[in-house]
Formats: structure tokens, sequence, C-alpha cells
């Protein structure tokens, strides 16, 4: 037995003698903590270490045009480490987590605890225009589902432990252990309930613990505020959440409409060429795509729009208020075709940087404007700010994470009134016409997204497989009545028989028993009635991968049937009965909401 199964056993032993399983859950949570700490350190500093080697020494010293090679270089070796190191597809961070979560049982593979350690740091170090908050909260999930599983836990312990590394990664990246606890409860759909809110606090506190060991006092947005909150703003205020909105849904669409243009180029090298080359462009003509875009950001809090625009290609004169606003609104246009490009050729990041950067620079070119036409004198700093939380609310439809890391950032509420007014306009206005994240966007789609409403997080989680019954005896359409009562009727207990195509299995309709009743004991019509003279079409089909539960929990309903048939590519694979789908449910209910 290996040393590693051999630790485990005796941890288990100790543990099932000494602990209780909530305090077990919450040991665990604050080892998962510790560990997403370590992973956002790890990412973090490998990444900077690449930015600060290429960006800053080769690009500085040498040539702008490395601009355009470094992004394809680095989607490159992203390339060839996924396919000769890893040797499976390395999916974006947060989507990930939440298809295991919702389809498989929170169980994530092992590779996915350091496929995005080695693809990541690559991937934004060489300027693909993507964050590092997804693959670190990937990371830490992969982790956490690991450990659950060493362990033996229930599917709602893994899925409390992935929530637990959700919040640890954004607690020790932002240092706001409170946001990162909304954002695992928005995004994840967590219950909040006391046996929840304990361990995500342990673990919040202990990634925000290792990170401060770290990386000490500095914080990624280091900024305070300055300029309070005055009413007369809040017509403004008002508008930028409306703009907020409005570039939200540009950003979906945006990174829809790419990643389907990409997902019909079949070869992965020509998805590498022309997402790298389209990427080495962008980077060369507008330098501040590169990476994250964390400098540009603190720039503009800073008021310093010049740095944040330097080494514009066109050498433009920055004095110039209205070309900064120009060049501001090209940030803002661009970006997330930036960051589409670089997941469409294959580099491995998430969309929580890309957020925050177009949200800030939306902001302060809001800012500007209003200041340049002389409608008031607004805060650009605090319009900065209030940005990035518009459009966070309404790209990840995450209002609470929005305000609360804003807040926390600055350290202080002074702005939550601002803050709380546009995040909830831009959400509103975001969610009107998508009504999935892009991160739930995919899955959300087919239904199989968890969500907050019981009863459908419930039908999301239940495997369908598991209550197909395959034990009905089948006829053919030619059987004729006597071949039915001896092969059939004697030797089933049941009191339904699909009737199956004798060549390709397909589901041809149904009889009842009780319509062969009235004749199965007449001998004289043994030779001359067959199957196809006494079925029927059944109420209703359930299809195996078009239906979800909800589908078919609608089916059972509006029929009024007690059993369903099953098929699958247009063959008849068995039933689902209504007694046995309702055990299953009231099973899973109780599972997870223990």
């Amino acid at each position: 037995m290996p040393t590693t199964n051999i630790l485990v056993r005796k941890i288990l032993i100790w543990r099932y003698k000494h602990l209780s399983e909530r305090q077990f859950i919450y040991i665990l949570s604050i080892l998962v903590g510790f560990l997403a700490g370590i992973g956002a350190v790890i990412l973090k500093n490998a990444t900077h270490f690449f930015q600060h080697l290429l960006e800053g020494n080769l690009v500085r010293d040498y040539h702008h045009a490395f601009y355009f090679l470094f992004p394809i270089i680095g989607l490159t070796i992203v390339f060839f480490v996924i396919k000769y190191v890893i040797r499976e597809k390395v999916s974006h961070g947060i989507p990930s987590t939440l298809f295991a979560i919702s389809k498989r049982k929170g169980i994530m593979k092992r590779y996915q605890m350091f496929a995005s350690i080695l693809t990541a740091p690559i991937t934004v170090g060489f300027g693909g225009s993507v964050g590092l908050e997804g693959p670190t909260v990937a990371t830490g999930a992969a982790v956490s589902s690991n450990v659950a599983r060493w362990f033996h836990l229930n599917q709602t312990s893994r899925t409390l432990l992935i929530g637990c590394a959700a919040a640890g990664a954004l607690s020790s990246i932002f240092k706001a252990p409170i946001a990162a606890i909304v954002f695992a409860i928005e995004v994840f759909s967590l219950d909040l309930t006391i046996a929840s809110m304990l361990p995500l606090l342990l673990a919040s506190l202990s990634a925000i613990i290792t990170s401060r060991f770290f990386f000490g006092s500095d914080v990624i947005l280091p900024f305070k505020i300055e300029d309070p909150f005055v009413i007369s703003d809040i017509f403004y205020f008002i508008i930028l959440g409306a703009i907020g909105g409005l570039v939200s849904i540009y950003f979906t669409e945006v990174y829809d409409r790419v990643q389907r243009f990409f997902d019909k180029i079949s070869s992965p090298i020509k998805r590498l060429l022309v997402g790298g080359i389209g990427l080495g462009i962008l980077i060369y003509f507008i330098p501040p795509l590169y990476g994250e875009g964390f400098d540009v950001i603190n720039n503009l809090l800073d008021g310093n729009s010049e740095g944040a625009l330097q080494n514009n290609f066109m050498h433009l004169d920055l004095s110039n208020v209205w070309i900064v606003i120009l060049l501001l609104f090209g940030l803002v246009f661009f970006k997330i075709i930036a960051s589409a490009f670089t997941f469409g050729a294959g580099g491995v990041g998430g969309i929580f940087a890309p957020t925050l950067f177009m949200g800030s620079v939306m902001g302060n070119c809001v800012a500007k404007i209003i200041n340049t036409t002389g409608f008031s004198n607004v805060s650009e700093s605090n319009f900065t700010l209030v940005g990035m939380a518009g459009l966070m609310a309404g790209v990840l439809h995450a209002p609470l994470t929005a305000i609360f890391l804003i807040a926390e950032l600055t350290g202080g509420y002074d702005l939550f009134i601002p803050l709380m007014l546009t995040s909830t306009i831009s959400y509103s206005i975001a969610k009107y016409v998508h009504p999935y994240s892009v991160y739930a966007m995919q899955l959300g789609r087919k239904g199989e997204l968890i969500t907050h409403d019981k009863d459908h997080a419930v039908l999301t989680l239940m495997d369908i497989d598991r209550v197909i019954e395959n034990t009905f005896v089948t006829v053919y359409s030619d059987m004729n009545l006597e071949s039915m009562i001896k092969e059939a009727v004697v030797k089933s207990n049941r009191n339904i028989f699909p009737v199956i195509h004798k060549r390709n299995n397909k589901l041809i309709g149904i009889i009842l028993l009780d319509d062969l009743r009235p004749i199965m004991f007449d001998q004289t019509l043994y030779k001359t009635i067959f199957a196809r003279d006494v079925m029927q079409n059944p109420p209703e089909i359930i299809v195996i991968g078009k239906d979800k539960m909800t589908d078919i929990m609608q089916k059972f309903k509006e029929s009024g049937a007690w059993n369903l048939p099953v098929i699958k590519d247009d063959k008849y694979i068995g039933f689902i009965s209504k007694s046995k789908l309702l055990t299953a449910y009231r099973n899973k209910l109780i599972e997870v909401t223990a």
C-alpha cells in the first residue's frame, strides 16, 4: 500500500475516534484555505517573474516589436506544455469548476491541481490579456476536491470545500476576506447557513494569513479613498451604472462570439496561429493590453493617465484630454477582444482581471467626459473604483462581490451608496439581456447550472442514469398475440411493454396490459392480432442528451403518466417511473441539505 494511502488511513482512524464530521470539515477548510493561498503565491510570483523579465527588460531596452512576439511565443509554449506534459484538456478556471459541481458531483481530476500552475503564468507573463484569479480558484478547487475524495467526504462536503477554496483564492489575491466569502456564495450558489459560513470564514482567514506571510501588507490595488461621496453626484453614478450594463452586454457578446468562432476551427494549430497573431497585433499597437493590466488600473486611480497610456503606438499628445478619452475608450473596446483571442488560441487564464481593467477604464473615461464637458466636477478616482464594481456586477452577475471587494480594497465604506447604486443598475440591465454570467453561460443554456433555487439545484445534481429501469420486457411490432402472451405477459411483472423495431431497436410505441386484457383469452385471435394493432403512442418520450431533469419532471406532470419510455440516439433503452424519480429526488434533497 502506498505511503500516502497509509497516512490517509491513519488520519481517518484518528478522526473517527476524536472528531465529529463538522469539526473535521473545519480543519479541512483551514487546510484548503492555506493550500489556495500557496497556489496564489506560486501563480503570482511565477507570472511576475516572466512579466518583469520580458516586458521590463527586453521591450524597454531592446525593441517595441517584442510586444508582438511574446504573446505568440507564450501561447506556443502553453500549447506544447498541454500537449506533451499535461496531456489533458485544460479548461478555463471557474467555468470548469462550476461544471465539476453541477455535473461531476464536485469531483475534479488530479491533473487540474497543477495544470493551471504550469500554464497560466506563461500565458499571462508572456502577454496574454487575461487574469490569474480564475486559474487560482481552479487550482484551489481541484486541490480541495481531491482532498475531499482522499478523506471519503460526501458530495455536499466536497462542494463546500470547493467553495472554501474559491474564497481562499480571492482572499489571498485581493486581501479582501469578506468579499471572497460573498464571491463563493454568489458564484458557486452555496447555501448561506451557519454550517457553511464558518468553514468559509476559516478558509478565507487561513488564505489571507498565508498571503500576508509571503507578500506582507502589499495589496494588488493600493488605494485609499480621498474624495468623499457627495449626494449631488448620484445622477452621474446612475449614468455610470447604465453604461456599465451596456458595456457588460458588449463584454459578454464579444466573448461568446469570439469563442464560437474559435470553436469552429478544428485544428488547435490554426487556433493558436489565428489567436496568437491577432493578440500579438493588438498588443503591439496597444501595449496596455499586455497581461493583467493592474498597472494601468493603479495609474488611473492615482490620476496618472499618461502613465496608463504610455507607449501608445502613434505617440499622440496626452496633454489633450479628448485624445486621452479616445485612447481610454479604445482600451475598453479592445480589452475583451484581446482576452477572447487569448482563450481562443489556447491560453489559460480568467476574466476577473479583464473585467476589473475594463471597468476601471470605463469609469475613468466617464468621469473625464463629465468633467471636460463642464456638467460637473466629479472624482475620477471614485468613478474608476465604482466603474470596476459596475462591470463586475454586470459581467460576473455578482453585485454583492463587486460592492464588498471595492469597499475592502479601499479600506472603507465611504463609497457604499454609489457602489450599491451602480452595481444594481448594471447587474439589472446585463441580466435582462443575458440571464447567465460569462462563467455560467454554457451550463446555463443547457439547464445544468447549480442555482440558489433549491428544487432546481437538487434536480440538476440528480443523475438520470440512476433512475432508468431496463427490466421491462420488450415486444416486436410483428409479434402476434400468442407470442406476446407467452414471451412478454407471462414473463413480466410489469403492466407496460415497449414495442420496438426488430432491426434497429427503435421505439415504435407501447402496449399496456389493459390493452391486452379484453382479448388475451380469446384464442381465435392469437394468430390474427399483432403488436402493431394494439400498440399506442406513449404520452411522452424522454430523450437522453436533450431532456434535463426539470424537463422530465414537467413531462410527468403534463402527461399524468406513471412510466415514460427513454430513448438515446433514437434507440429504446428503458423506462423512468414517477415513483423511482421522486424517491431519487427525496434522497438527493436529504443529501444536499444534510
